[in-house]
C-alpha cells in the first residue's frame, strides 16, 4: 500500500500483518479518487472504518484540509497513529478509538467527504448511512464514498441519493450526495 498522488506521492503506509482485514486495493483507491477530485481541496474528511486510514491519507495528500480517522479496533489505531506521524500529518488528523456509530451519535462537525469501507457483510452499511443522516454531519454538498462487495448493501437510503456506482470485480465504490444535490 502506498500514496498513489499528491503531496506525499509514492511513501508507503504501514499496513496490517496477518490480520483479517481487507485494504483498498490501489488499482480501486485511484479510482475513487479519479472520481471524486473535485471535492477534495480543503474538504473536511472523516473515515468511518479507517484501518489503515489509506483513504483518509490519500485525501490529504490531494489537498484535504483535515481528517478524523475513527476505528474500533486498537490496532487499527496504532496503525494509523504510526501512518500519520510517518506522513507528516499529525497535525491534520484526528484519530479516534471507538465505534463510528458512538462518534456519529456525539458529533457537533460536519463533512465534505465520508469514507465508509466497513467489514463486508457485517450489516454496518445501512446504519452507518442513516446515522449520518440522522445527526446532520454531512456538509450541504457533501459526499459519502461507500465501498461495499457484490453482496453487501449499496441501495439508498431516505435523504441520500446515489451520485455515481462503479463495480471494480467484486467491489462496487458508491458515491451519495443529499438528495436533490446531485454534482457531476
Amino acid at each position: 500500500m502506498r500514496i498513489i498522488s499528491g503531496c506525499r506521492r509514492g511513501h508507503k503506509l504501514y499496513e496490517f500483518e496477518g490480520m483479517d482485514v481487507r485494504p483498498t486495493s490501489d488499482r480501486v483507491k485511484e479510482s475513487v479518487f479519479n472520481m471524486i477530485q473535485i471535492y477534495v481541496g480543503g474538504a473536511r474528511v472523516l473515515d468511518m472504518f479507517a484501518g489503515s486510514g489509506a483513504l483518509s491519507f490519500e485525501a490529504l495528500s490531494r489537498g484535504a484540509g483535515s481528517a478524523v480517522l475513527i476505528d474500533a479496533d486498537k490496532r487499527s489505531i496504532d496503525i494509523i497513529n504510526r501512518n500519520a506521524e510517518a506522513l507528516r500529518f499529525r497535525e491534520l488528523c484526528r484519530v479516534v478509538n471507538s465505534s463510528c456509530f458512538d462518534y456519529v451519535k456525539r458529533c457537533t462537525d460536519r463533512f465534505d467527504i465520508i469514507f465508509m469501507d466497513p467489514p463486508y457483510n457485517k450489516g454496518f452499511i445501512e446504519p452507518a448511512l442513516k446515522s449520518v443522516v440522522e445527526n446532520g454531519i454531512l456538509s450541504e454538498d457533501g459526499i459519502i464514498v461507500l465501498e461495499s462487495d457484490d453482496t453487501d448493501f449499496r441501495g439508498a437510503v431516505n435523504g441520500l441519493e446515489i451520485i455515481k456506482q462503479k463495480r471494480y470485480g467484486r467491489t462496487y465504490i458508491t458515491i451519495y450526495g443529499h438528495t436533490g444535490e446531485i454534482k457531476g
